[in-house]
């Protein structure tokens, strides 16, 4: 729920005023959808990414595209079991992208995704070093911490779970 009140002009303590005052308005009436916005691009982002791993799928099927991840990418960096971890990760990186798109169990998918991404950061890329132009680990930390903080908030008054009345 949002913390400012039904009057655009007035705003509660700790509330920051807007800069250019006629515009505060809008301010009140697009403060929300800035959740919005970011909830749509990380899940948006992580469903684009879980999409990349399954395009050998069309070729190979889903089960020897699994098999594939797991042994390539998970296996290999001493994650296991490699296939349920593979599994977990699809999951998260595909119908969980859509979850939080939606805004549905999003607390719960989110911290799943965000525990994902720091085993991604200190396993995969925290060798390389911070860059991630060399495969560092600045990309894969940045995306956890911000599905870390989608997991804090939750689904934000544009969500399913809002709309359900529920927020895991």
């Amino acid at each position: 729920m949002s913390t400012l009140t039904s009057d655009p002009r007035t705003l509660p303590a700790g509330e920051p005023k807007p800069i250019i005052s006629p515009v505060s308005s809008f301010y009140w009436h697009a403060r929300d959808l800035g959740w919005l916005v970011v909830r749509l691009t990380a899940g948006g982002m992580l469903l684009v990414h879980g999409i990349m791993k399954l395009m050998p799928m069309a070729q190979q099927g889903f089960a020897a595209t699994i098999g594939a991840f797991a042994t390539g990418s998970m296996a290999r960096r001493g994650i296991e079991p490699a296939m349920i971890a593979a599994y977990v990760v699809f999951f998260i990186e595909t119908i969980g992208a859509v979850l939080i798109i939606l805004g549905l169990f999003t607390r719960f998918i989110a911290a799943a995704a965000a525990i994902e991404f720091a085993v991604i950061t200190f396993v995969a890329h925290w060798p390389q070093g911070f860059a991630w132009s060399r495969g560092g680990w600045e990309y894969p930390l940045f995306w956890g911490l911000i599905l870390f903080a989608i997991a804090l908030r939750g689904g934000g008054p544009y969500s399913l779970d809002r709309k359900l009345g529920w927020e895991l």
